[in-house]
């Protein structure tokens, strides 16, 4: 895959398309893994207009980092760019999909604030997505989290509404990876279905200053088409000493979104995360995301 420094102005609109949203992506898993190419292409099938911005390599674990980009002297993950490259890239075949050397969170606000709006005529994204990440992100594991990490830049210090997404079924692919396996599809199409969902009642999508942690469990001969699974709201750090939550399902604490990962079934987590500290939002944003989630969230068992 050839790769060169990417220039303002040379793709033109019919090239990228005009409808849908304008969707930034980026991951931490880096900008060739599987799923958030599997992402990208089911965006792009349901009619957005998306661009990936993700990490030339794995960064995983790296949270919130933020580092300036710098030439790289080594080929990206799986091959996806040559040595001696710029600190940015743009694949030639496909300028949707593009790298930074650097973190996520980096990757995340140079396609914010450069490599999207150089697509979109100057426009900014209407929605930032990070994933899905290969393997859960819960609980504590959220804070360490490059997916999260980059989520959240997107939804504080940018103010776009941001998703991140996780799945459980774990194991590295490289982008070209044929055929492509059932989980990376089925988490591409779950997370566009979210993405959907969420954007379907116009703006604002989210509350400002929130982020949704949305968690996957296992494709397995039990779970592995779209309609098998079911979507709870969630939260994530314990609630011992925190305030109520929404009243969701006659309960005024929600399950945190380990238990309903662990939960025999189906079950997808979706966390309203505070974005100044990456923990549960407060029941108010939660009842936001609830009514415009409320076609299709269930209770619990």
């Amino acid at each position: 895959m050839r790769t060169t420094q990417l220039l303002v102005g040379l793709v033109s609109a019919a090239t990228l398309g005009a409808h849908g949203l304008r969707v930034i992506q980026s991951n931490d898993d880096g900008w060739a893994e599987l799923y958030v190419r599997s992402f990208h292409d089911a965006l792009l099938a349901s009619g957005h207009n998306a661009v990936l911005s993700g990490p030339a390599e794995n960064r995983s674990g790296t949270g919130s980092t933020d580092s300036e980009p710098s030439p790289r002297t080594s080929p990206c993950q799986y091959d996806s760019c040559v040595p001696s490259s710029a600190p940015i890239g743009t694949n030639l075949t496909s300028p949707r999909l593009n790298w930074v050397n650097s973190f996520p969170v980096t990757a995340m606000r140079y396609g914010i604030s450069t490599i999207g709006p150089q697509l979109w005529h100057g426009a900014a994204p209407d929605l930032a997505v990070a994933g899905p990440n290969v393997g859960s992100n819960l609980y504590l594991q959220v804070h360490f989290s490059g997916t999260v990490g980059a989520a959240v830049y997107a939804a504080k210090t940018a103010r776009i509404p941001a998703i991140a997404f996780s799945g459980a079924s774990s194991g590295t692919l490289a982008w070209n990876t044929n055929p492509v396996p059932v989980r990376s599809t089925v988490y591409a199409q779950l997370a566009t279905k979210l993405v959907n969902a969420l954007t379907a009642g116009g703006k604002p999508y989210l509350p400002e200053d929130v982020w949704l942690n949305v968690n996957f469990p296992e494709v397995n001969e039990e779970c592995n088409q779209v309609g098998d699974f079911k979507w709870v709201l969630s939260r994530i750090n314990v609630g011992v000493f925190s305030q109520p939550d929404a009243q969701i399902c006659g309960k005024t604490r929600l399950p945190t979104e380990t238990e309903v990962i662990l939960k025999k079934g189906c079950y997808v987590s979706v966390s309203v995360g505070d974005a100044a500290d990456k923990s549960t939002a407060d029941a108010e944003r939660q009842a936001v995301v609830a009514r415009r989630l409320t076609r299709l969230l269930e209770c619990l068992p």
